[in-house]
Protein backbone atom coordinates (compact mmCIF):
# COMPACT_ATOMS: atom_id res chain seq x y z
CA UNK A 1 0.00 0.00 0.00
CA UNK A 2 2.78 2.36 0.21
CA UNK A 3 3.89 2.10 -2.83
CA UNK A 4 0.18 2.82 -4.18
CA UNK A 5 0.37 5.79 -2.03
CA UNK A 6 3.69 7.15 -4.01
CA UNK A 7 1.78 6.44 -7.15
CA UNK A 8 -1.04 8.10 -6.54
CA UNK A 9 1.24 11.01 -5.67
CA UNK A 10 3.22 11.37 -8.45
CA UNK A 11 -0.18 10.65 -11.16
CA UNK A 12 -1.73 13.67 -9.14
CA UNK A 13 1.12 16.09 -8.88
CA UNK A 14 2.31 15.29 -12.25
CA UNK A 15 -0.41 13.79 -14.03
CA UNK A 16 1.21 10.23 -14.67
CA UNK A 17 3.15 7.42 -13.27
CA UNK A 18 5.93 5.13 -14.38
CA UNK A 19 6.40 2.16 -12.44
CA UNK A 20 8.62 -0.47 -13.17
CA UNK A 21 7.95 -4.67 -12.09
CA UNK A 22 4.37 -3.82 -11.78
CA UNK A 23 3.64 -7.22 -12.54
CA UNK A 24 4.18 -10.72 -10.63
CA UNK A 25 6.39 -12.68 -12.78
CA UNK A 26 4.10 -15.77 -12.91
CA UNK A 27 1.30 -12.76 -13.89
CA UNK A 28 3.45 -11.51 -16.18
CA UNK A 29 4.41 -15.33 -18.21
CA UNK A 30 0.21 -15.56 -17.90
CA UNK A 31 -0.16 -12.65 -19.68
CA UNK A 32 1.80 -12.76 -22.52
CA UNK A 33 1.48 -16.45 -23.16
CA UNK A 34 -2.02 -15.04 -23.72
CA UNK A 35 -1.28 -12.44 -25.70
CA UNK A 36 0.65 -14.71 -28.19
CA UNK A 37 -2.04 -17.25 -28.33
CA UNK A 38 -4.42 -13.97 -29.58
CA UNK A 39 -1.95 -12.88 -32.48
CA UNK A 40 -4.29 -14.40 -34.79
CA UNK A 41 -7.72 -12.69 -34.07
CA UNK A 42 -5.65 -8.88 -33.95
CA UNK A 43 -7.27 -6.58 -36.31
CA UNK A 44 -6.32 -3.31 -37.35
CA UNK A 45 -6.79 -0.60 -34.69
CA UNK A 46 -9.20 2.85 -35.84
CA UNK A 47 -8.90 6.58 -34.41
CA UNK A 48 -11.96 8.02 -33.20
CA UNK A 49 -15.10 7.67 -31.25
CA UNK A 50 -18.84 6.96 -32.20
CA UNK A 51 -19.24 7.95 -36.07
CA UNK A 52 -15.71 9.47 -36.20
CA UNK A 53 -14.40 6.30 -35.84
CA UNK A 54 -11.99 5.67 -38.97
CA UNK A 55 -8.86 3.29 -40.18
CA UNK A 56 -6.00 5.67 -41.00
CA UNK A 57 -2.59 3.87 -41.11
CA UNK A 58 -0.60 7.59 -41.58
CA UNK A 59 -1.85 7.94 -38.04
CA UNK A 60 -1.95 4.70 -35.98
CA UNK A 61 -0.57 1.68 -37.44
CA UNK A 62 -0.86 -0.84 -34.35
CA UNK A 63 -3.16 -4.24 -34.07
CA UNK A 64 -5.57 -4.83 -31.42
CA UNK A 65 -7.16 -7.50 -29.29
CA UNK A 66 -10.51 -6.18 -27.06
CA UNK A 67 -10.32 -8.36 -24.01
CA UNK A 68 -13.88 -8.72 -22.26
CA UNK A 69 -13.75 -10.36 -18.63
CA UNK A 70 -16.38 -13.34 -19.20
CA UNK A 71 -14.78 -14.66 -22.25
CA UNK A 72 -11.36 -14.06 -20.77
CA UNK A 73 -12.08 -15.72 -17.51
CA UNK A 74 -8.68 -17.00 -17.55
CA UNK A 75 -7.18 -13.53 -16.74
CA UNK A 76 -9.02 -13.90 -13.76
CA UNK A 77 -5.67 -12.54 -11.89
CA UNK A 78 -5.52 -9.50 -13.91
CA UNK A 79 -8.77 -8.77 -13.41
CA UNK A 80 -8.33 -9.14 -9.72
CA UNK A 81 -5.48 -6.47 -10.35
CA UNK A 82 -7.61 -4.02 -12.13
CA UNK A 83 -10.44 -4.01 -9.83
CA UNK A 84 -7.71 -3.43 -7.06
CA UNK A 85 -6.07 -0.05 -9.17
CA UNK A 86 -9.87 0.69 -9.35
CA UNK A 87 -10.50 0.90 -5.52
CA UNK A 88 -7.32 2.38 -4.95
CA UNK A 89 -8.18 5.60 -7.06
CA UNK A 90 -11.37 6.10 -6.08
CA UNK A 91 -10.63 5.69 -1.94
CA UNK A 92 -7.30 8.02 -2.59
CA UNK A 93 -7.94 10.52 -5.56
CA UNK A 94 -12.06 10.25 -5.67
CA UNK A 95 -12.21 9.58 -8.85
CA UNK A 96 -15.97 7.60 -8.96
CA UNK A 97 -14.31 4.89 -11.28
CA UNK A 98 -16.47 2.40 -12.17
CA UNK A 99 -15.55 0.15 -15.19
CA UNK A 100 -13.02 -0.31 -17.22
CA UNK A 101 -11.99 -0.79 -21.05
CA UNK A 102 -8.59 -2.77 -22.15
CA UNK A 103 -7.02 -4.31 -25.43
CA UNK A 104 -3.65 -6.25 -26.20
CA UNK A 105 -1.66 -3.60 -28.53
CA UNK A 106 0.89 -4.92 -31.21
CA UNK A 107 2.63 -2.46 -33.07
CA UNK A 108 4.32 -4.52 -35.76
CA UNK A 109 7.85 -2.78 -37.30
CA UNK A 110 6.92 0.00 -38.96
CA UNK A 111 4.04 0.81 -36.67
CA UNK A 112 3.62 3.57 -34.79
CA UNK A 113 0.90 6.64 -33.38
CA UNK A 114 0.86 10.25 -33.50
CA UNK A 115 0.89 12.51 -30.82
CA UNK A 116 -3.02 12.35 -29.08
CA UNK A 117 -5.02 12.19 -26.11
CA UNK A 118 -7.05 9.67 -25.01
CA UNK A 119 -9.84 11.25 -24.60
CA UNK A 120 -12.93 12.43 -26.98
CA UNK A 121 -15.05 15.09 -27.29
CA UNK A 122 -18.23 12.73 -27.98
CA UNK A 123 -17.15 10.51 -25.01
CA UNK A 124 -15.16 11.79 -22.51
CA UNK A 125 -15.34 8.69 -19.68
CA UNK A 126 -11.61 8.11 -20.22
CA UNK A 127 -10.21 8.78 -17.15
CA UNK A 128 -7.04 6.60 -16.12
CA UNK A 129 -4.93 5.41 -19.08
CA UNK A 130 -3.26 2.46 -18.51
CA UNK A 131 -0.30 0.70 -20.10
CA UNK A 132 1.29 -2.63 -19.35
CA UNK A 133 4.66 -3.02 -21.54
CA UNK A 134 5.01 -6.82 -22.43
CA UNK A 135 8.57 -6.65 -24.16
CA UNK A 136 11.04 -9.08 -23.08
CA UNK A 137 14.94 -8.21 -24.15
CA UNK A 138 13.95 -4.74 -25.14
CA UNK A 139 16.75 -2.65 -26.37
CA UNK A 140 17.62 0.73 -27.45
CA UNK A 141 17.47 1.15 -31.28
CA UNK A 142 14.19 -1.45 -30.74
CA UNK A 143 11.87 1.94 -31.13
CA UNK A 144 8.11 2.09 -29.89
CA UNK A 145 9.00 4.37 -27.09
CA UNK A 146 6.40 6.38 -25.65
CA UNK A 147 6.48 9.74 -25.74
CA UNK A 148 4.70 12.04 -23.18
CA UNK A 149 4.55 15.60 -23.65
CA UNK A 150 4.60 17.86 -20.79
CA UNK A 151 2.31 21.59 -19.89
CA UNK A 152 5.66 23.33 -21.07
CA UNK A 153 5.91 21.54 -24.35
CA UNK A 154 8.90 19.83 -23.63
CA UNK A 155 8.62 15.61 -23.60
CA UNK A 156 10.35 12.78 -22.42
CA UNK A 157 10.76 9.43 -23.88
CA UNK A 158 9.63 6.15 -21.84
CA UNK A 159 10.97 2.59 -22.67
CA UNK A 160 8.39 -0.49 -22.46
CA UNK A 161 10.47 -2.51 -21.27
CA UNK A 162 8.92 -5.57 -19.74
CA UNK A 163 6.71 -5.38 -17.05
CA UNK A 164 6.45 -1.61 -16.64
CA UNK A 165 3.54 0.34 -15.96
CA UNK A 166 2.23 3.40 -16.83
CA UNK A 167 -0.73 5.36 -15.99
CA UNK A 168 -1.98 8.87 -16.64
CA UNK A 169 -4.48 11.21 -16.72
CA UNK A 170 -6.35 10.35 -20.40
CA UNK A 171 -7.18 13.68 -20.84
CA UNK A 172 -4.27 15.68 -19.61
CA UNK A 173 -1.84 14.11 -21.07
CA UNK A 174 -0.93 14.12 -24.74
CA UNK A 175 1.45 10.92 -26.26
CA UNK A 176 2.58 9.43 -29.02
CA UNK A 177 4.36 5.82 -29.88
CA UNK A 178 7.37 5.97 -31.69
CA UNK A 179 8.03 4.09 -34.91
CA UNK A 180 8.26 0.36 -33.55
CA UNK A 181 11.63 -1.57 -35.14
CA UNK A 182 10.13 -4.96 -34.23
CA UNK A 183 7.17 -6.40 -32.34
CA UNK A 184 6.05 -4.59 -29.78
CA UNK A 185 3.46 -5.72 -27.31
CA UNK A 186 1.71 -4.10 -24.66
CA UNK A 187 -1.68 -4.36 -22.36
CA UNK A 188 -3.65 -0.76 -22.68
CA UNK A 189 -6.65 0.65 -21.45
CA UNK A 190 -8.51 2.95 -19.61
CA UNK A 191 -10.56 3.39 -15.96
CA UNK A 192 -13.65 4.60 -16.43
CA UNK A 193 -16.34 7.34 -14.96
CA UNK A 194 -18.77 5.55 -16.70
CA UNK A 195 -18.54 1.29 -17.92
CA UNK A 196 -18.46 0.79 -21.39
CA UNK A 197 -19.06 -2.19 -23.42
CA UNK A 198 -18.47 -0.80 -26.22
CA UNK A 199 -14.68 0.02 -26.43
CA UNK A 200 -13.85 -1.87 -29.39
CA UNK A 201 -16.19 0.06 -31.57
CA UNK A 202 -14.63 3.22 -30.33
CA UNK A 203 -10.94 3.31 -31.02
Amino acid sequence: MEDWLSWMDDISNKDYVIIDHFLREDLYTEIKSFFLGQLPAFTLAGIGALEEHQINTKVRGDFTYWLDRKRDANLEAYWSLLDETMHIFNRYCYLSLSGYEFHLAHYPSGGHYDKHLDQFESRNNRMISMIIYLNDAWQPGDGGELEIFEKDGSSFLVEPLAARCVMFKSAEVPHAVLEAHKSRFSLTGWLLYQPSAMGKFFG
